[in-house]
């Protein structure tokens, strides 16, 4: 992106909030878009080639929606956690393999979307964030969905296309949870908790493709109860 063009933007984003820079080939966080931390409120840095976001991204203190998907993000920096407006957040996409345990401190987060990276342990710093109704982290190399996910608040947990074995009961306890989804995983029936059935406030739990057959599910005891509470949400959609 030429000099001229990206400063257009920035004295753009300097009176709507919005800075968009999407599919320019950026490797570096440009210093005129820094100087913008106090107006910024939406950035979006998606289809680009940044490796590393640098440590002034915890500046923006007015963000409430950053997107960084399609980059090529190895790690993020320990600073996005006082990002405590963000709302919308989006990093799939890329090559993280951990993330910052200071996510837990934004509060007012909505959606969260990690998908296409590798990230191997369930992020359990986004339990106890109690505004966030949307997480989705579909394709990356989980295997577990730990002990501690119970202070989940999401009502929408999208887990397809990851390599989990096995499923805390401790599910069945997050306090909103409704559509669970565990697509083309590596579950056997015995690994997916009854209590989710039985206990839980689950009205669609989504899985197709792991190491059972779903007339197997079906028989589950308590898959009548499930369906129970399945039928009800449908009714009150039409």
């Amino acid at each position: 992106m030429g000099n001229t063009a990206l400063q257009q933007k920035c004295e753009t984003a300097s009176k709507t909030g919005v800075l968009k820079i999407s599919q320019r080939k950026l490797t570096e966080f440009p210093n005129s878009v820094k100087r913008l931390d106090q107006v910024i409120r939406v950035l979006d840095f998606s289809e680009n080639h940044f490796a590393l976001i640098p440590k002034e991204i915890g500046s923006f203190l007015h963000l409430k929606q950053l997107n960084l998907e399609k980059n090529r993000l190895i790690s993020l920096p320990e600073e996005i956690g006082n990002l405590t407006k963000l709302e919308s957040f989006n990093v799939s996409n890329n090559k993280l393999t951990t993330l910052p345990v200071t996510l837990e401190k934004l509060n007012h987060l909505k959606q969260v979307q990690i998908t296409d990276n590798l990230l191997t342990a369930f992020p359990l710093m986004l339990c106890g964030l109690k505004h966030l109704d949307f997480l989705d982290v579909s394709r990356n190399k989980i295997s577990e969905v730990p002990d501690g996910v119970e202070n989940l608040y999401v009502t929408e947990l999208v887990l397809n296309q990851n390599q989990v074995r096995s499923i805390s009961d401790s599910i069945a306890k997050c306090p909103r949870l409704k559509t669970l989804r565990l697509e083309e995983n590596c579950l056997q029936l015995s690994a997916v908790p009854l209590a989710i059935l039985t206990e839980s406030s689950i009205s669609t739990i989504a899985l197709e493709g792991n190491l059972f057959e779903m007339k197997e599910f079906m028989n589950l005891e308590g898959y009548d109860a499930y369906m129970e509470r399945y039928t009800a949400v449908k009714k009150k959609m039409f």
